[in-house]
């Protein structure tokens, strides 16, 4: 591989370096390439981005400069091992990919191995004595799960403190829990609390800017639901209106039943919406991210019903699942199904539609999950993601661009970031969920409703009803845009539709308008000025929107109340007001 990119673009091939890339290499060994280079060096880089090309970069270059004569990798799961030795054998670097504990040595032909965290918590001491035979590089990929319990990471300590070299990789460094990461540098902040620090940086918003990932449209479907407890109750709640906990975990469960309607149209538009971007993207693939092993063989099923072609299904507890996924990147298939196998770390450059059919809402799970989607092959490919209507999930798709460290001495449970609730999404699951106490749980009704697309921290859209016009506008927006035309379409898409919905109306516009409505309403007009603020300011829509937050309080836009939204719109009035005095 090349030192660099000649244009210095954001655009390589695999033997080129994007400009980011080249730019963590010049922070690692100095803008002239002389530097020896630290110990320790934490980059972290937007999913989709391009860390294992710059690792297996330094790694080549460490290995010829002769500062390291081995390499390990430590991978998350077993599928990522795998992947990683064949990476690295296309930059000459060969890895072991199937190393176990028990056979000790390393066959001479390899430079290195690549492990899992659990392989190296089981025998710290044998990991440690190979360490210490060869000055050694030691990549952590995903390093936050180095952290995911004190005899992990005290295990990761012991096994790798003799390294030559530890460069530390993660798209989502942070946790809820208070253990410090091993290898990670923390700084204390003027509020006295401790924060990562990163060696270089590369967020989602710069990745966008320069082309690197692909836009991601989040297309959000409500509906009526109503199901019946084991006590013989029946209840009954609609997605995206203001719910109690138990409420809306329940109602969400009866979206994602398989036997409702809610799902089986999610899927159906989910398929219509990869028909479109395969006409730019011909190989588009889609996934739906399932909880459980029954969904997920229903889900497949009703794919089959909807598109004519079976989906792949991949399994947590199948041993063939690491070559069915490699199978489904290899293919044009349509449609693969999947249960925790693709949360982390799988390189699936086709996938382009995705289907978030599980009940984990965690942001480190959320932010691994899209990740699948944003990986780019050329300028103006869209990523779309269908997802139920509920104001966690919002919240974590308006605030796609934000950027979080992993912080100590605070409250565990700090901006929901729970780490406990993403062990729990990763492991095996058989059955389905339970609520609570009740084992039994019976949806009776799961009706889907097109609620609105999320973009670049703004809303697009209004309800609007199954098959109707107004969704097929959305579900055909071209697969082939830039991130400004996105915007611009959307705007035009939503006032199509404002204006359609004005036209049927006769009589008083409010007066059969019900609370959710006018909070829509309130949403569009909020949006309506963050855009046109954006373009006198020159501000990103995702910065005014977090502004407005800072200044006035309240929840990210998905969550707030109308009280929220009427203040966020005085406040950008008053501002508009005062850049015209």
């Amino acid at each position: 591989m090349p030192p660099a990119f000649p244009e210095r673009a954001a655009w390589g091939t695999a033997s080129s370096l994007r400009a980011w890339q080249q730019q963590a290499l010049e922070v690692y060994f100095g803008t002239d390439g002389t530097q020896p280079g630290p110990r320790d060096f934490l980059t972290v880089a937007t999913p989709g981005a391009g860390k294992t090309t710059f690792a297996l970069r330094l790694a080549r270059e460490l290995l010829d400069r002769r500062l390291v004569q081995a390499i390990t990798v430590i991978c998350p799961t077993e599928h990522l091992k795998r992947q990683w030795a064949e990476s690295a054998a296309r930059v000459g670097i060969k890895i072991d990919p199937e190393f176990q504990n028990g056979q000790g040595a390393v066959g001479r032909e390899f430079h290195g191995i690549a492990v899992t965290y659990a392989t190296v918590a089981a025998r710290p001491a044998l990991h440690r004595n190979r360490t210490e035979m060869k000055k050694t590089l030691v990549i952590f990929d995903e390093v936050h799960h180095a952290g995911d319990g004190l005899s992990w990471g005290d295990a990761v300590r012991e096994s790798f403190e003799p390294a030559t070299r530890r460069l530390s990789l993660s798209g989502t460094p942070f946790r809820t829990d208070i253990n410090p990461i091993p290898f990670v540098q923390y700084e204390e902040g003027p509020d006295g609390i401790r924060r990562s620090r990163a060696d270089y940086t590369y967020g989602y918003g710069p990745a966008l800017a320069d082309g690197v990932v692909r836009p991601v449209i989040f297309l959000a479907y409500s509906g009526e639901m109503r199901w019946r407890t084991r006590a013989g109750d029946e209840l009954a709640a609609k997605l995206g209106e203001p719910l109690t906990q138990d409420q809306m975990s329940q109602a969400w469960r009866a979206a994602l039943d398989p036997k409702g309607d809610w799902m089986k149209h999610v899927l159906a538009s989910a398929d219509k919406r990869l028909t479109e971007l395969r006409r730019a993207i011909p190989d588009a693939g889609g996934l739906v991210i399932a909880t459980d092993h029954e969904s997920a063989r229903a889900y497949a099923k009703t794919l089959r019903e909807v598109s004519g072609q079976g989906a792949t299904i991949v399994l947590s507890d199948d041993p063939t699942a690491s070559k069915k996924i490699k199978a489904f990147a290899d293919t044009e298939d349509r449609w693969m199904v999947a249960v925790r196998m693709v949360s982390e770390g799988v390189d699936i450059p086709r996938l382009a539609v995705g289907v978030y059919a599980t009940s984990t809402s965690t942001p480190l799970f959320f932010a691994q999950a899209i990740g699948r989607f944003v990986r780019a092959r050329k300028r103006g490919e869209t990523a779309s993601v269908f997802l139920p209507s509920v104001p966690t999930l919002m919240g974590h798709a308006a605030e796609m661009e934000t950027e979080r460290d992993h912080v100590l001495d605070r409250p565990v449970r700090e901006d929901g970031l729970d780490d406990e609730l993403l062990a729990e999404a990763n492991r095996e699951r058989n059955t389905p969920d339970v609520v609570g106490d009740e084992l039994a749980f019976e949806t009776v009704e799961a009706s889907a409703t097109f609620d609105r697309v999320l973009y670049d921290g703004g809303e697009f859209g209004m309800q609007a009803l199954p098959g109707s016009a107004e969704e097929e506008e959305f579900l055909g927006i071209p697969g082939l845009l830039e991130p400004e035309q996105v915007t611009q379409l959307l705007r035009k898409r939503q006032a199509d539709q404002i204006k359609n919905e004005r036209s049927r109306k006769t009589g008083d516009p409010r007066a059969d308008r019900t609370a959710a409505e006018d909070l829509h309403a309130l949403r569009k007009e909020l949006n309506g000025l963050v855009g046109a603020w954006s373009h006198r300011t020159g501000q990103p829509h995702g910065v005014i929107h977090s502004e407005l937050r800072r200044t006035c309080g309240g929840p990210v836009l998905a969550q707030a109340s109308g009280d929220d939204v009427r203040k966020r719109i005085e406040k950008i009035r008053d501002w508009a007001a005062r850049r015209r005095s």
